[in-house]
């Protein structure tokens, strides 16, 4: 059996119907195949971890109480105690390492959870909390460069976010008289995300990767890309909402094959207009930007083959990770309609393991069988993929900065203030027998105050108060 490539890969079905001494005994093993192939002297930094995430997740599992700050804050101390030891270990050079071990895996799993647990507890403008934000829009980056889905637009909102990122950790690195290692490696991740920004943006928003098969236009196309010239502009964005629209048929349980078949007709069209196989200026001129709308262009004919062939029969190799996918999307967007009273941001930790346990699989953009071989059904994969990383983020980006004991009181005052923006937009003047309702609600949430301040159960001031 192959050794598990970080920790959360290896399965915990084989120990959660086990007895207790079984149970006990494969704890055992999988800390063993953890430790193999480690330096010895990081070996005791790995079982501190393994214990900080073990303890995270019991908390994380708690729902019998509000997650307390105390707590968050007494393991993520203990974190960077470990953190301090691993930097002295490798002689300052932790986050430079060329190839991963097991210790960066797990405090890769630890950093995302404590991030999420500094969401929840409303330190969302403190930089602890940047790291899964971090994570998670690098790989939406990485997915749109994959798919190739997007205009210089699509970027603003993460560059807007990352700005704001920045701004987070520079507040916190001022406060610091030595910054630690922590905040470097927040600064390398963010670093790594905005200089692939700017490479995406550089290349006309268009990042198109080489495909595997060399007839095609693609073909070292990254060392060819060139800006796109106006006359090619419209052409060009009218294929990426094109990619779109497969992409969004993609994502459903179900669609018409018709809808794919009208998208094919457009396409056809949009090829007719090439002669010779270039898109001419209307001077007779060939624009620059050839290789990427034509890229484009064909990119979009594939992923529309790709829908019509899985429309009656996904590849049986492809159906456990399409089900899987789907069973993901399905309960994020469940999430994105009552995340306000029911989404703990640690709950999204599961699903952000699952979706990169299932990124892993690939190689170079597909998912293949054991014949080596890349099924039919690739992009309705990749678009659900794509989909599920778009809803973890747009949860994450949705995220108040109230810590979780606060937040019923949070919500009703949200509910009230839409009510009270609705019957204003009635126009008035309104009777007191009108307002008595929200009045006495208001009232009723005043009442809560101790000496004008929200407290919770243990008589502290919550973040967000």
């Amino acid at each position: 059996t192959p050794r598990p490539t970080r920790l959360s890969a290896f399965p915990p079905t084989l120990y959660t119907h086990s007895s207790s001494t079984n149970k006990y005994i494969y704890i055992y093993i999988y800390i063993y195949l953890n430790m193999a192939d480690l330096p010895p002297e990081e070996l005791n930094i790995l079982e501190s971890l393994v214990s900080i995430r073990n303890r995270l997740s019991a908390l994380k599992k708690d729902r019998n109480s509000y997650i307390k700050a105390a707590d968050v804050l007494a393991l993520y101390d203990e974190t960077l105690q470990q953190v301090s030891i691993l930097y002295e270990v490798r002689s300052h050079d932790m986050w430079e390492q060329q190839k991963e071990n097991r210790v960066d895996s797990l405090l890769d799993d630890v950093f995302q959870l404590l991030s999420l647990f500094f969401m929840a507890i409303g330190k969302n403008k403190e930089s602890p909390a940047t790291y899964v934000q971090l994570t998670t829009i690098k790989r939406c980056l990485d997915q749109l460069n994959e798919l190739g889905v997007y205009l210089d637009e699509s970027l603003t909102p993460f560059q807007e976010r990352l700005d704001e990122i920045r701004g987070i950790i520079d507040t916190d690195v001022a406060k610091m008289e030595t910054p630690g290692p922590q905040i470097l490696l927040l600064r390398r991740k963010l670093d790594q995300c905005s200089m692939y920004l700017s490479r995406m943006r550089g290349e006309e928003a268009m990042a198109i990767r080489e495909r595997e098969r060399p007839s095609k236009v693609l073909h070292h196309l990254s060392s060819t890309l060139s800006t796109i010239a106006p006359e090619l502009q419209p052409t060009q964005k009218r294929l990426v909402e094109i990619r779109r629209e497969l992409a969004t048929l993609g994502a459903r349980r179900t669609f018409h094959t018709s809808d794919v078949r009208t998208l094919q007709e457009e396409l056809r069209a949009i090829d007719n207009m090439r002669e010779d196989g270039k898109f001419l200026a209307p001077d007779g001129t060939i624009p620059a930007g050839q290789a990427l709308v034509i890229g484009l262009l064909e990119q979009c004919f594939d992923d529309a083959h790709d829908l019509i062939a899985s429309k009656d029969e996904i590849s049986p190799s492809l159906l456990p990770i399409y089900a899987r996918l789907q069973e993901i999307k399905a309960s994020l967007e469940r999430l994105s309609l009552t995340h306000r009273w029911t989404l703990r941001e640690t709950d999204l930790f599961a699903y952000q393991m699952q979706l990169q346990e299932i990124d892993a699989m690939r190689k170079d953009g597909k998912f293949y069988d054991e014949e080596g071989e890349a099924p039919e059904g690739q992009a309705m994969l990749n678009f659900l993929l794509h989909r599920s990383y778009r809803l973890v983020y747009k949860l994450l980006s949705e995220s108040e900065p109230v810590a979780e004991a606060l937040m019923p009181i949070h919500n009703q005052l949200t509910t009230v203030r839409r009510c009270l923006v609705e019957v204003k937009k009635y126009g008035g003047p309104f009777t007191a027998r009108e307002l008595y309702p929200y009045q006495m609600k208001l009232t009723s949430i005043d009442n809560m105050r101790v000496e004008g301040k929200f407290i919770d159960e243990e008589g502290n001031i919550p973040e967000g108060e």
